[in-house]
Order: C-alpha cells, then structure tokens, then sequence
C-alpha cells in the first residue's frame, strides 16, 4: 500500500451503490478499483463514464475480472492491489429471487464475505474493510430497527446477508481487523435496478405518462419501508472507514412510507392517479412478507456527523424525472424488463 494516493477495491461496482461509490472516492483522489464478472455482454452502464479509455486514467477507475465464488483469484488480485479499503457490496440482492436461488444467494452474498475476509488475513494487509449489511437481516422484528435490534431474517437474501454480518464481526474481534457492518436500510435512486419495486414504479409511471402502457401489476401495497438518496447511502459507507475504531452501523432515514405511499408520490410527479392504473398480482407477493423495516440512524450521526437530507416525497420525484428523462432519450426502445419480479 504504498504511493501517495489511497486505493479502494470495489466489489459490485457495476450496480447502483458501487456506481456512486467510485464517483464519491474518484472525488476524493482516491485509486479506484472495481471487480466485474465475465460474461458475454457487460452490464458496465453505470459506470461507463468512469472508465478508462486512454492512456490517462486520472479521473477514472480500473477494472479487474473477478467472482466472489473465486477465493482464490479475490487472493491475487488483493494481494496485487494492496488496496487500503475494500467495500464489498457484491451480492445477489433482490429479495424476491432470493426465494427462487437460495443456494446462490447464500454462496455470493454471504460466503463471498468470508473469502474477502481471508485474503485480507492471509495478505496480512492492513485493509480496512466494510461489509454491506442489509435492514433486510432485521426482518420480522418490529420498528424502529437500530444496531441492537434482534435479528429475524424472512428471506434467503435476509439469512445469507446476517451470515456476513456476524462473520465481518468475528473477523474484527478474533484478528483485530478493521471491519465494519453498514446496515443500509432501503435507498433508491434513477441507477436503482429495474426489477426494484421503487425503480419498477417510477418506470412505469413514466411509460404510462407517455402513453406506452396502461397498467402497472404489484404486490403488497402496504408494506412500509425507511427510504433513502443512495449517493448520501454511499457517503455514509466512506464515513464508517474514517472514524478511530471499526463498529457497525445503521444507515437510515428514521421515516415511514409504505408503497402506496411511494406510488402516490410517484404518479403525483406527472400528475395521474395511481389507483387508476396499479392492480394487485399475487405472484408478486413473497413466501414470507417483511411487514415494516424504519431505521434509528443516531449511532451513525454521532460517531461520523451523516444525516440524511433527501426523504421519501423528494426521492420518489427525483427517481419519476430521471426516467421520465430516460424515456424522452431513448424512446420505445425502453422495452420492459425480461425479469418482471
């Protein structure tokens, strides 16, 4: 870990958190280092402005193929980067498929956690390392959810995601490693992934504005969710890598709306009613529900100074206009989403 500039390794760079990640470090003069899978199509959108497409490569990051299934290729690759922070954000993060591939959501979003971990040992770097902890881990119990809060998982993603938790905290307490638990509670954003419920509706709501489609299918409307700005979600992480001592934290808005709630916002932006255009699909619901998760953020706000600014109303108008921008750019080429979930 030598040179005069701080090298952070990013995985998940591709998706919405490590997107605005990389811009917040790259702001900072950070060297910033991203891990993609290998495929025959990349999903490098996100990130295109990002990256490098000539021999200067200030202002931009650098990626590397890699897997959280690879323990041994994490090994080389950190052991090459020696980078002074990693921020694992890589997982299989919807929910709902959790349902359906529980074997791969345990193998990525919580052992990919482990093998990370063990590089940084085995490297005995100095890594300063934060795991992305989800408000998924709290479940079914009751709000308001703070760093105390039993844990009660009610998907595989929630189980796989409290595995990684609990092993970032062993890790820090057997070996003295600086590892840190960011426990992020919903935050959206116009990079949100289109199968989101958020991102699904103020898609919807700008197609339907345009005349391109009718009706939008959900399933439970009155689950109630703490919703935040993910570029404030992502200042919070940096924040947690700063401070004297490793700990875990909450990152939340400590307010409370259910989906009706963001679908009303949401249509109100352009001006329609939702109950004229939203209906009811059962296979929408999940085998297990989460009724309420509301974050008490205070741990955070007093050991680094975060607060959030942007709320629910202004989330959901930020998130319509961006797709309804997004529309007028591309036009009826935006065709749905092969995976409607």
């Amino acid at each position: 870990m030598s040179g005069t500039k701080k090298v952070a390794l990013i995985t998940g760079v591709t998706g919405q958190d490590g997107s605005y990640l990389a811009e917040l470090l790259l702001s900072k003069g950070y060297e910033v280092h991203g891990i993609i899978r290998r495929s025959s199509s990349l999903n490098t959108q996100r990130i295109r402005h990002l990256i490098s497409d000539s021999e200067d490569d200030r202002g931009r990051i650098t990626l590397h193929f890699g897997d959280l299934a690879d323990g041994s290729g994490l090994i080389r690759l950190i052991s090459e980067l020696k980078p002074h922070e990693i921020y694992n954000l890589a997982a299989q993060s919807h929910v709902r498929v959790s349902f359906d591939q529980p074997e791969m959501t345990g193998d990525t979003t919580g052992l990919g956690s482990v093998r990370i971990l063990e590089a940084i040992r085995l490297l005995g770097l100095d890594t300063k390392f934060y795991q992305a902890s989800s408000s998924e881990m709290f479940g079914a119990s009751p709000p308001p959810q703070n760093e105390e809060t039993p844990f009660y998982p009610r998907s595989p993603y929630g189980v796989a995601k409290v595995y990684s938790y609990w092993i970032t905290k062993n890790y820090r307490e057997s070996y003295n490693m600086f590892a840190t638990n960011g426990i992020l509670f919903n935050h959206e954003s116009p990079r949100r992934g289109e199968t989101f419920v958020t991102r699904k509706i103020t898609r919807a709501v700008a197609r339907i504005k345009a005349g391109i489609q009718d009706k939008l299918f959900l399933g439970n409307l009155d689950a109630v969710r703490d919703w935040g700005y993910a570029p404030e979600y992502v200042e919070a992480m940096w924040r947690m890598l700063q401070v004297d001592q490793p700990d875990d934290f909450v990152v939340a808005t400590n307010t409370a709306y259910s989906i009706r709630d963001f679908l009303g916002y949401s249509f109100d932006t352009v001006g329609l009613d939702w109950e004229k255009h939203v209906e009811f699909d059962e296979k929408y619901l999940r085998p297990a529900e989460v009724d309420a998760l509301v974050g008490d953020y205070g741990k955070v706000r007093s050991a680094t100074g975060w607060e959030p600014k942007v709320l629910t109303p202004e989330l959901a108008r930020i998130m319509v206009e961006g797709d309804v921008e997004i529309l007028a750019s591309e036009g009826t080429h935006w065709s749905d989403s092969p995976y409607d979930v």
